[in-house]
């Protein structure tokens, strides 16, 4: 079949080859006869190349290329004609009667058609009378793809000389016609040429039908173009186009019966038009529509002439214009049209019914958008239809499932608030047709769309409205299957959209986060990672927000501690159900944080229960070393950021650390993790310090010492060596602090061990980056000595230079 093709498009080039250079050549002659003033010999030639448009050889798309080339040359003989016969017209006359005893009728009638556009031009004869006499006489080609582009030639040629005046009385217009007359003209050319196209369906073999088709396709704009011809007469007005025009174009378009010729030309008509003159023929248009032969997709056709009518009506609507048909009765309109089309027609596909009303829905929501009950008509009509069908889920990325997309995007899109939605009772109906994935796809569209307009929750009707709109997303599903990505990034939009919760006071704000909390607990422990965090989180800004009202409000403290109680059994949840560590430890300190910002009666008591907690989820539920570190970091830097702990409250949870540290299953992160924890008795506030750092040097000593045992007892030398130098830094810090007990012989004392240490190092890398690092360290405590001046000797800069030399 491929190779069959290629030889035919092969001979057609050939043939089309051969037919332009006799075009080329002939239209040459024409030329050089017309420089010679021999008129008659140009037509003659004019007659030889335009012969090759006989031809039957050709498909539309190459009899095209052919006819382009012929038509060029005919305008020069055109333009070179008009120039010579307005300086003397009494030769017109001999040339048109020559013309007509031209022995083939194809080259006779284009050039007929030319110079019937000269007499035109140059004033001669009737243009009204000429124009009619044009018109009939291509009556003579029958044959549908010649008699086709000629008069498409005819219709080109007179654009620009249709008359375009009004319907009135006058000697001028009764001698060239009224826009009438043009309409006559045009509608003439039309019927013809639909039939001429219509004709191409029953010419040859039935196994060639898919050919013929697709030429067909390739020559309706030809058709077409009559159409357009009509809309851009300016005369042409709304009487004119009800009683004249739309009532020949529906009965050429009906009585065709050919489902191709109907299905465009109605989309043609709904294209071309204005939308005033389908407001006032819609009735009529829609009465068409319901006699268009079975296989014409109607719905195609009033999906247009909806969205056409309700783009045209919004923004009438948004101008104010005096023509906006403010009280039609369109959505009644169109709405039985669409539940009668889909009655007479039991076998349409479903996907067709959806996509149908997609644009009722789109014509409701854009042109009353204050009248919501015609939204809601829309899917329960749509509900009514998928229940008789017995459709029982609709897969989301199938035919039915993108349209049913597309349908329940627009009121979103459209009303900008999503809790609007809540107004249309069949949306949610109809939404719960769709599968899981469909329904988790919709729900983060809501969700988005909220976020994007910034519509907050204000109230609980609110939160329970948007809730049970995205319910997918909340709630364990039996036929969940969804990908880990596309699960997180879900429910990462549903913690955002707590976020968007807020009331107009305290207390409601946080009866509204209880609400959320509980509705968002059910969710299970895959999904309560994701969504109980923000609520902590919010419940912490709302208690920051609210630590200057204490003196507006009697129960301020008890309110306070309520916030509290409620953030810790929400981070209680993520650690029983979810059976999560380091999320929770890291909410119970940032608690513990908060807490310590507020001055509440019992701040110091809900400090110490989250830090505790944060240790207890430490020591029994963070399993893994690096984790245990990185957690027990968090706990000192978060005990480090609080000033209101009493002494008896702060040393336990200090000594608890302390303990933590030593307790580490490597020793390298025992070491690490002491020299941490000594921060916590050097940096830490109690509230006996009033705001001044405890500096407990002895506390201090005490933990570096044992630091440097644990290091001691290392038996890797490169690890041991590291160690040495952070304990070291770590000494030579507090010395430089001022730390008392920190003397210089402990110190130097254990410089010494590590430089012994590092001589037994084996060459490499990590030995070398060592030593540098003990060079730096070196040269900071000789720096540290010389400011307290207990350096007996080496007293420059230059000297510690040197001993750094030495050590290389």
């Amino acid at each position: 079949m491929v190779e069959n093709s290629m030889i035919n498009v092969a001979e057609q080039e050939k043939a089309l080859e051969q037919a332009t250079r006799i075009v080329k050549s002939e239209a040459f002659e024409m030329k050089r006869c017309l420089d010679k003033g021999k008129t008659m010999d140009a037509l003659k030639h004019a007659l030889l190349f335009l012969g090759e448009l006989r031809t039957g050889d050709l498909s539309p798309k190459f009899y095209y290329r052919l006819y382009m080339d012929s038509i060029n040359e005919l305008q020069q003989l055109e333009t070179v004609l008009i120039d010579e016969f307005t300086q003397d017209s009494s030769k017109l006359n001999n040339l048109y009667e020559c013309v007509q005893y031209a022995g083939t009728i194809i080259p006779r009638l284009y050039l007929l058609v030319t110079l019937g556009v000269v007499f035109i031009k140059c004033g001669l004869g009737s243009k009204k009378e000429l124009l009619k006499d044009m018109v009939e006489m291509c009556r003579g080609v029958q044959h549908p793809l010649r008699g086709l582009f000629l008069r498409n030639y005819l219709l080109q040629s007179t654009r620009s000389l249709l008359p375009d005046s009004p319907d009135g009385i006058g000697e001028k217009s009764a001698r060239d016609g009224t826009v009438s007359d043009a309409v006559d003209f045009v509608l003439i050319n039309f019927a013809e040429m639909n039939k001429l196209w219509v004709r191409m369906q029953h010419q040859g073999p039935s196994r060639e039908k898919e050919k013929r088709e697709k030429d067909r396709m390739e020559l309706r704009i030809l058709v077409g173009t009559n159409l357009v011809r009509l809309s851009q007469l300016e005369s042409l007005n709304e009487e004119m186009y009800v009683r004249d025009v739309l009532p020949s174009i529906l009965e050429q378009v009906v009585s065709c019966k050919d489902p191709i010729s109907q299905e465009y030309l109605m989309e043609c008509v709904i294209q071309v038009f204005s939308d005033d003159f389908h407001l006032s023929t819609l009735n009529e248009f829609l009465a068409a529509c319901g006699q268009l032969v079975p296989e014409v997709n109607v719905k195609n056709v009033l999906i247009a002439l909806i969205d056409r009518l309700a783009l045209y009506t919004t923004s009438s609507i948004e101008g104010q214009s005096a023509a906006a048909p403010s009280k039609m009765e369109l959505f009644e309109i169109f709405s039985a049209q669409a539940k009668d089309l889909i009655k007479n027609r039991p076998d349409m596909p479903m996907e067709d019914v959806v996509s149908l009303h997609v644009s009722l829905v789109s014509l409701a929501v854009k042109c009353y958008s204050d009248r919501v009950e015609f939204a809601n008509m829309s899917f329960l009509s749509l509900r009514n239809i998928l229940e008789e069908k017995g459709v029982e889920s609709i897969e989301a990325f199938g035919k039915v499932g993108r349209e049913l997309t597309k349908l329940l995007h627009i009121p979103i899109d459209e009303y900008k608030n999503v809790l609007k939605l809540s107004e249309l009772p069949e949306f949610l109906k109809v939404l719960n047709y769709f599968d899981y994935r469909g329904k988790c796809n919709t729900s983060s569209y809501i969700i988005q769309n909220l976020l994007d307009e910034q519509t907050f929750l204000k109230n609980d009707q609110e939160i329970q409205a948007v809730f049970q709109l995205i319910e997918a997303l909340l709630k364990e599903h039996a036929e969940a299957d969804c990908e880990a990505e596309d699960f997180a990034e879900e429910q990462n939009l549903v913690a955002r959209l707590v976020h968007m919760i807020r009331a107009d006071d305290v207390d409601s704000q946080f009866l509204l986060l209880n609400l959320a909390r509980k509705m968002l607990g059910e969710g299970g422990k895959s999904r309560i990672k994701y969504t109980l965090p923000p609520i902590v989180f919010e419940l912490y800004r709302l208690v920051l927000g609210y630590r200057d009202q204490k003196d507006e409000d009697e129960k301020w403290n008890a309110k306070v501690r309520k916030i509290f109680v409620c953030a810790m059994g929400t981070i209680g949840a993520l650690v029983s159900t979810a059976e999560l560590a380091e999320l929770p430890l890291k909410l119970y300190l940032d608690g513990a944080m908060t807490a310590d910002k507020v001055p509440f009666d019992e701040n110091h008591v809900v400090v110490y229960e989250f830090v505790s907690k944060s240790m207890s989820i430490l020591e029994d539920d963070v399993a893994d070393s690096r984790d245990r570190v990185r957690c027990l970091q968090l706990t000192v830097g978060a005990l480090l950021q609080t000033s209101n702990l009493p002494e008896e409250n702060w040393s336990p949870l200090a000594s608890q650390c302390a303990l933590a540290a030593a307790k580490m299953f490597k020793k390298p992160d025992q070491v690490r993790s002491l020299c941490t924890v000594a921060n916590l008795y050097w940096h830490g506030k109690t509230k006996e310090t009033n705001g001044e750092m405890l500096k407990n040097g002895k506390r201090v000593v005490e933990i570096l010492r044992k630091a440097v045992k644990i290091a001691t007892e290392c038996l890797e030398p490169v690890v041991q060596q590291q160690l040495f130098i952070i304990v070291l830094s770590a000494f030579t810090y507090y010395y430089e602090d001022g730390c008392q007990e920190i003397n210089i012989e402990q110190i130097e004392e254990l410089m010494r061990r590590t430089q012994e240490n590092a001589v037994q190092l084996d060459v490499s890398a990590e030995a070398d980056s060592l030593e540098r690092q003990l060079a730096d360290a070196v040269k900071r405590l000789k720096l540290a000595k010389l400011e307290k001046h207990e350096v007996p000797v080496t007293p420059s800069l230059e000297d510690c230079e040197k001993v750094e030399e030495e050590q290389a």
